[in-house]
């Protein structure tokens, strides 16, 4: 489905909610300049949102409640008719979401990459493998891997990983950290463990992070893309759903791929995302 096409069945949707409601819903209903965004925490963490955002709402004359948490999170945030857009990064559960009748439809935004970081000494040796072998090395080794345990993308991914691996640390060395990737990886640069990391969340704090290399990227089973999902108005009716498809439309129009493609270019000299659309 195109945005167009997304935006005519928004807008459908919207207007048979209306008409189903009676005469006296439209004048009842949620102010057509706000929407709440739920979102992973690295498109806040690495400071994306604090230029995209602005964007939007000047373009629009709207505001954006954002909601970072885990893909995961921001899933059933949307389940529950708690969030309007979602820009999330788990294809699976993100099929699954909309197969359910929860969103719209899902479109490519953005991709990025994860990385398997670790200690400088890299004491299991899995500098430059793939991240399979990678997996196995670290759960053959004695240093402890930190994950985000917290169904996010990322934790998503890492689990399946370690599914291709066959293998994983012992629970004594394998510690979840129930945070968002920042903490976590704080947590692995402080205590010297191994973790999986996405792209901006480690550019944007590579220059905090001391103890740590990057051991593993460039490895296609560490592919890392977005998608937006606008939530259904047919299951929740009193979302914004206009605004949420102009959302959709402008993350992946050209003004706003521009912004993706340039962000992270000057302040940590690479760009901390990949445009999917307009490239």
């Amino acid at each position: 489905m195109s945005v167009a096409r997304l935006f005519r069945a928004a807008a459908a949707a919207a207007s048979l909610i209306v008409l189903i409601s009676g005469p006296g819903a439209q004048a009842s209903a949620s102010p057509v300049d706000k929407i709440t965004l739920a979102s992973t925490t690295s498109t806040q963490d690495s400071g994306f949102f604090d230029v995209f955002i602005p964007a939007f709402e000047k373009k629009f004359g709207c505001q954006v409640r954002v909601v970072a948490v885990g893909t995961g999170q921001a899933m059933r945030l949307g389940r529950d008719g708690n969030a309007d857009v979602l820009l999330v990064h788990d294809r699976e559960s993100e099929e699954a979401f909309v197969a359910d009748g929860f969103g719209l439809e899902r479109l490519d935004v953005m991709h990025n990459d994860f990385f398997v970081v670790g200690p400088k000494a890299d004491p299991a040796g899995a500098r430059g493998l793939k991240a399979v072998e990678a997996f196995r090395k670290i759960a053959a080794g004695t240093t402890a891997f930190v994950s985000r345990g917290d169904d996010s993308g990322t934790h998503m991914k890492e689990l399946r990983v370690w599914r291709a691996a066959g293998a994983k640390p012992p629970a004594g060395r394998y510690v979840e950290s129930g945070t968002g990737m920042e903490a976590t990886l704080r947590i692995a640069n402080e205590k010297g463990y191994y973790t999986l990391v996405d792209r901006a969340t480690w550019l944007s704090h590579r220059r905090e992070i001391d103890a740590l290399d990057v051991l593993v990227e460039g490895d296609p089973d560490l592919f890392n893309p977005y998608s937006v999902i606008v939530v259904s108005p047919v299951k929740f009716p009193h979302l914004n759903v206009k605004l949420a498809a102009r959302f959709a439309e402008f993350i992946r129009s050209a003004e706003g791929q521009a912004i993706i493609r340039d962000y992270g270019k000057d302040k940590f000299g690479a760009p901390l995302f990949f445009p999917d659309v307009v490239k």
